[in-house]
């Protein structure tokens, strides 16, 4: 599936990066979210045999709306008035950048294996810097008083890096300066905190802070930052969308346009 999800990819950029005039950007928009669609089909199968009720709701959510997207997105080749549409291959831009960002680092070993060992060396200099005894010893394993912590993809917030990414490059009309201090205010805050976060877990299981290694691991991982990533995404997400109202407008037509082909469906198969 994964050569489903790169042509899904491919067609969404070419959506979004096609000139206005080539009324095509509607059909490599539409096709890219139908790949898309049979994509998240195609991790159902998985989600069924571990009985992961939770996903297997959220894939066929996914699933559907992104067939729905594509619906609406195909309708834009042949509607006179396409200022409604535009707001789907904003959407598509959005979609493709955080796409390729994150899959890039999934899928691509050297990519993969640089940001988590990268995240590693750098949670191993922080939690030194505080005289905790630590050492680095694995490209993406450190240990914190000998008891060793695992650096996987997960750890290196890359899907907040690849939303934000992806919201701020679908900002159509927003100047490259507004987008920059968007970028600036959001990604490197992002990759920051995460590095402030992989510290202060590691450092709480290692020196059993809260009980013991895994009670401490368990409360630091699943409350404490949990907590504190939340309330700093909501925080930047604000602080992005007032720099980028843009962003804004965009999620407000989508949903509008959507309601409306909804219910044009519904009367057409009433």
């Amino acid at each position: 599936m994964t050569l489903t999800l790169w042509i899904s990819l491919g067609f969404l950029v070419i959506a979004s990066f096609l000139p206005k005039s080539f009324n095509s950007r509607f059909i490599f928009g539409g096709s890219g979210w139908i790949f898309l669609a049979i994509y998240w089909s195609g991790q159902l199968g998985g989600y069924i045999g571990l009985k992961d009720y939770v996903n297997i709701i959220l894939v066929i959510a996914a699933a559907f709306a992104s067939l729905f997207i594509a619906h609406v997105t195909f309708q834009g080749k042949d509607n006179i008035d396409k200022g409604g549409y535009e707001v789907f291959i904003s959407l598509s831009r959005a979609a493709s950048i955080s796409g390729l960002i994150y899959f890039l680092f999934a899928e691509v070993e050297l990519l993969n294996t640089w940001i988590i060992s990268t995240v590693a060396e750098q949670g191993t200099w922080l939690i030194g810097k505080f005289d905790i005894p630590v050492t680095n010893v694995a490209w993406n394993q450190l240990a914190v008083n000998g008891l060793v912590v695992e650096i996987i993809l997960a750890c290196t917030a890359i899907e907040s890096i690849a939303l934000f990414s992806g919201i701020i490059s679908s900002a159509t009309g927003a100047t490259a300066a507004r987008k920059f201090q968007a970028f600036m205010i959001s990604v490197p805050v992002v990759y920051l905190l995460n590095i402030i976060r992989v510290s202060f877990t590691a450092s709480a299981y290692g020196l059993s802070w809260f009980g013991t290694p895994d009670e401490s691991f368990h409360i630091s991982e699943h409350f404490i930052t949990k907590a504190g990533s939340l309330l700093a995404l909501m925080l930047i997400s604000y602080l992005v969308l007032k720099l980028l109202p843009e962003v804004a407008d965009m999620i407000d037509g989508v949903l509008k346009m959507m309601r409306t082909e909804f219910h044009r469906l519904m009367l057409r198969l009433s």
